[in-house]
């Protein structure tokens, strides 16, 4: 902790100094000798003590809030990556973390989804699949294959727990469905709060009593790859080694492969 205490302050004391006053409202006047802002125009900017600001650039031991956090970033007009690093250097949840992202599968990566051989698809914030290939419309028969309303999408969870097919076609069922639960509980904890994800969580906790008996007993679990087995309704047994990937711009959306393996 010492150490990011200390890494907060540099990075404060960097931020504040890159700058020029005007961009921030200031005279540069002739006697300014601090280069970029002055720890005294930066708690004004920020709504904050100077006295306590400048203990922060001091790495003295002090709590510093998310809510104080989120006006210094504000203050000093900072990126989403630097904010992103200032809240992980004070170990503080960022209460607008998730507010700027989207939940739109990118164009680039929509088209290289088309030149991927094996089933692969990209998963949003709460689990629809935003977009997929051939081979994955072939491989989920029922939920990939069939048209989808304007700015609807098929939902992962929604299809294991609702439609009656899925207990078919996934084999272990009960056990998949259980980690599924655990992996979207762990995948959302620090968005439980979000009404789509509490929309979808109150949704599927009445329509399916599996999905609120698993929810209930808070299992969290990491969404790992490993091999998955269906049952497919054309084809028979087949077996898929699965592999999942964040994007680092969007850490909401994940790409998920599935490689074939051995019958």
């Amino acid at each position: 902790m010492d150490t990011r205490r200390q890494e907060l302050a540099e990075f404060l004391q960097a931020m504040r100094q890159r700058g020029s006053p005007e961009e921030f409202g200031f005279p540069t006047g002739s006697r300014r000798r601090t280069r970029g802002l002055r720890r005294e125009e930066v708690a004004q900017l920020a709504g904050i003590s100077a006295t306590w600001y400048t203990w922060i650039e001091q790495a003295r031991e002090i709590n510093v809030s998310s809510e104080a956090l989120d006006r210094l970033a504000t203050a000093l007009k900072l990126s989403k990556t630097e904010r992103s690093y200032l809240f992980d250097m004070a170990d503080r949840r960022d209460p607008q973390a998730h507010q700027s992202e989207v939940d739109t599968a990118p164009e680039t990566l929509v088209s290289i989804l088309s030149q991927i051989q094996v089933p692969a698809y990209i998963m949003g914030r709460t689990w629809d699949i935003l977009a997929w290939n051939e081979s994955a419309t072939n491989l989920f028969t029922g939920l990939l294959d069939i048209a989808w309303p304007e700015n609807q999408h098929p939902n992962l969870l929604r299809f294991v727990f609702s439609n009656p097919a899925a207990k078919q076609f996934v084999v272990n069922w009960e056990m998949r469905s259980r980690r599924l639960v655990a992996e979207f509980r762990a995948d959302c904890r620090s968005r439980l709060e979000e009404p789509e994800v509490k929309l979808l969580v109150d949704e599927l906790s009445t329509s399916s009593p599996e999905f609120d008996r698993f929810w209930k007993q808070h299992d969290v679990l990491e969404r790992q790859g490993g091999q998955r087995e269906f049952q497919h309704p054309q084809s028979g047994l087949i077996r898929f080694q699965q592999v999942t990937l964040r994007l680092v711009e969007q850490e909401q959306l994940k790409l998920v492969l599935l490689q074939p393996g051995l019958q």
